[in-house]
């Protein structure tokens, strides 16, 4: 398969070409893999002007009308699958069998908001409460917030801008998005797709590859009504900084734990760790960065993991075999690479991997290391774990706690009290019981708390973050 030379952005529904300024490589052989039109500050203020404009149609869609759009995407989606995996598996040196996943996501994402298009629900509400209020009856409905600017990162070019445009077409917002510069493909074909559909008004969608530095106005403009950012915690506190009135849901990282008890499948357990700690090399704002294992089985868990994590294949992305792709840069790599040499220097025992190639850092795995060092209490965001031990369970909750994130969590127990304590104390957004951090659902409730975040993604959490409650009051005469 082969990737066309040049791609467009999308301007107020509609392809346009004012230039090719935008390279993007193949985030494996470092080669340029295509050219993207990028946008300047005037067309992202067109693209703005376009998206006020569309906001009224667009709330007077039918539920149907914006159900069969959705549908049309995932019709659209399934045919263009493998077009799509390969995209993704060039433009983020994510291993084909994880794009051919993302891209089922991506699907499953768009068939949700399809079905969530019509159970746009509201309430009927008594407000008969007192003599005062006898004879008056509410009510309440949501209705479309309006313009909205979308931010999405490199990692799931595919699912996580899905899980910004699905709802938004579900809820009936128009939207700009600016897809991350090193993987803005993804986005670019579901413009492409979502250009066939007449029915959209002009102005309902821009897709605008642009540079960071020419892009305030995604998070300024105060004819925006909401800002949802998927990216790096440095950046999403900084723009909703900048913000202003609008809304700001905030989907940023994490140094997601997983507690492994002494009742666990530990077969089971290490089947899942190896996935969660090392799929798409690590870069995964939920992966598994540290495991919290129970004593009286460390010893043995350990060494089940060191045999598999020496085990994963490394490569190129395009091949079926390979389990552990590039990372996204050689900066990033290198960076990682500093925080485990840190680690050792500092006293840590380094169990397997360590090794780095230009962007191909060697799947990692650490025991012993200093409380305080990065690879620990910041976010990895690569193909690294991290294995420290406990002997009661309070201390494995408080170990998960201690921690600036709080995004997602998992833990392997089959004790249900222990479960429900956990569900009570852990200060994250979800726990997972007997899986890694790593699972998600796309119709769940997803997001953080701490660093992590602000707001739940989620197909029908989006749509209540995408839309406001209008209520009525009537007075029985």
């Amino acid at each position: 398969m082969k990737l066309k030379d040049v791609y467009p952005l999308y301007l107020n529904n509609k392809a346009v070409q004012p230039n090719a300024d935008l390279e993007v490589t193949d985030k494996y052989t470092g080669k340029v893999a295509f050219r993207t039109a990028l946008a300047t500050p005037d067309v992202i203020d067109e693209a703005i002007a376009g998206a006020v404009r569309a906001a009224e149609p667009m709330a007077r869609l039918a539920s149907f009308e914006k159900r069969d759009v959705l549908l049309h995407c995932v019709t659209r989606f399934q045919e263009r699958f493998d077009e799509l995996a390969y995209a993704l598996c060039v433009e983020a040196g994510k291993p084909i069998a994880d794009s051919e996943g993302e891209v089922t996501r991506l699907i499953d994402t768009f068939r949700i908001a399809a079905e969530e298009a019509t159970r746009n629900y509201g309430e009927v509400q008594p407000l008969d409460i007192s003599a005062r209020a006898k004879g008056y009856m509410g009510m309440w409905k949501r209705v479309p917030i309006g313009p909205c600017s979308f931010i999405s990162p490199f990692n799931f070019p595919l699912n996580l801008a899905a899980h910004k445009i699905a709802p938004a077409i579900a809820i009936g917002c128009p939207f700009v998005m600016k897809p991350a510069s090193m993987t803005p493909l993804g986005a670019i074909i579901m413009g492409e797709v979502l250009a066939e559909c007449d029915i959209l008004p002009e102005g309902a969608f821009s897709i605008l590859p642009a540079s960071r530095a020419g892009a305030d106005l995604f998070t300024t403009d105060e004819r925006l009504k909401l800002l949802s950012f998927t990216g790096s915690p440095g950046v999403g506190w900084d723009l909703k900084a900048k913000a202003g009135k609008k809304k700001v849901v905030l989907e940023l990282g994490g140094n997601a734990a997983v507690v492994v008890d002494k009742d666990a499948d530990l077969d089971h357990a290490l089947a899942r760790i190896i996935f969660g700690g090392y799929y798409q090399s690590g870069q995964s704002c939920i992966h598994v960065q540290r495991v919290i294992i129970h004593a009286d089985i460390y010893d043995k868990f350990r060494d089940m993991l060191t045999v598999k994590v020496k085990a994963l294949k490394s490569g190129d992305p395009k091949h079926r075999s390979t389990f552990i792709g590039p990372m996204i840069s050689v900066k990033e790599a290198q960076r990682l690479k500093g925080w485990i040499d840190d680690a050792v220097a500092a006293g840590a025992t380094l169990l397997a991997g360590g090794g780095c190639d230009g962007n191909m850092l060697e799947a990692a795995l650490l025991e012993n290391v200093p409380a305080g060092s990065d690879v620990v209490v910041e976010e990895a965001f690569g193909p690294v774990v991290v294995l420290s031990k406990f002997a009661k369970w309070e201390d494995a909750l408080a170990e998960v706690n201690d921690s600036k994130f709080g995004l997602q969590a998992g833990l392997f127990t089959s004790d249900l009290q222990k479960v429900l304590d956990a569900w009570d104390h852990l200060d994250v957004g979800g726990i997972v019981v007997n899986d890694v951090s790593s699972y998600r659902v796309d119709n769940m409730p997803y997001g953080g708390v701490k660093d992590s975040g602000l707001g739940r993604e989620g197909v029908r959490f989006a749509m209540e973050d995408m839309s406001e409650i209008r209520n009525l009051v009537i007075r029985r005469t």
